[in-house]
């Protein structure tokens, strides 16, 4: 008996050094949801802004020669983008089971966790640049112009709600003319064509940016949602363990007040 009560107050003791480790998690996660949030809501607006501008141009006849604009084949590239650390729930899990179900050529990776599973180079979802962000867009309009690839989608985390995020992939190219435009009173120079061509660039990277961020808010959700279900879990498990302890504690004394009772009538 006394075995078992030892072994149970070791386990009491390991669940309560992991509850103190998901909860400073929970902590580090919530401290870092504000600024995410902040930064994912920036980016949001920032393309929104520059939507309205593409659609302008993808709109106009003369932009249909762009060669962003051509029709899409079947050459895909991916960027995948998950997160630098595990213990958020479903989070990375969820990009990986989404990219398993497409067909492509190629995956750009970006965060460890993708970065580990796809191979690449590592470049951090947390503290990735505009400027890394611009590298990579302009090399890649480069590579789409030149007919290297014929799609780019990007596998990202949406933000839904606290309890929410999906994994979905955003199709930023080839750019597709929109069926209705609002119109707004701009006029561009040179041309059309030549401003989309220009802008298309920095178009593509602030699309990168903005899903890198939604990513990170969602990841850090996912994170603190998932301490808070461990937490819980672990006070549960402890209650648990704590109850057995003293059922097998109060077991050991009445068996130690039984042998000294029958030694004393003997």
């Amino acid at each position: 008996m006394g075995a078992n009560t030892k072994a149970l107050k070791n386990r009491i003791r390991s669940v309560d050094s992991t509850l103190h480790t998901t909860s400073a998690m929970g902590l580090v996660a919530s401290s870092k949801m504000r600024r995410a949030n902040q930064a994912m809501n920036n980016g949001k607006q920032y393309v929104t802004a520059y939507d309205k501008v593409v659609s302008v141009l993808s709109s106009v006849s003369e932009c249909q020669r762009s060669p962003y604009m051509r029709e899409a084949g079947e050459r895909t590239k991916l960027i995948v983008i998950a997160g630098d650390r595990g213990l958020a729930g479903g989070y990375n899990a969820n990009i990986f089971r989404l990219v398993a179900t497409m067909q492509y050529d190629q995956i750009i990776p970006i965060g460890k966790r993708a970065c580990d599973r796809y191979k690449g180079e590592f470049h951090s979802s947390e503290k990735y640049t505009s400027m890394e962000a611009i590298a990579l867009s302009r090399q890649l309009c480069k590579e789409f112009v030149a007919g290297e690839f014929d799609r780019l989608g990007i596998v990202y985390t949406r933000y839904v709600s606290m309890m929410s995020q999906e994994a979905e992939v955003k199709w930023v190219l080839p750019l597709v003319k929109p069926e209705s435009v609002e119109p707004i009173s701009a006029i561009f120079e040179p041309d059309e064509e030549t401003i989309l061509n220009a802008t298309v660039p920095d178009y593509v990277a602030g699309i990168l940016m903005a899903c890198i961020r939604e990513s990170f808010a969602s990841e850090v959700t996912a994170r603190r949602m998932a301490m808070d279900s461990a937490g819980k879990n672990a006070r549960a498990m402890i209650d648990d363990l704590q109850l057995q302890y003293n059922r097998a504690r109060q077991g050991a004394i009445t068996q130690e007040i039984t042998e000294i009772v029958a030694g004393a009538g003997s």
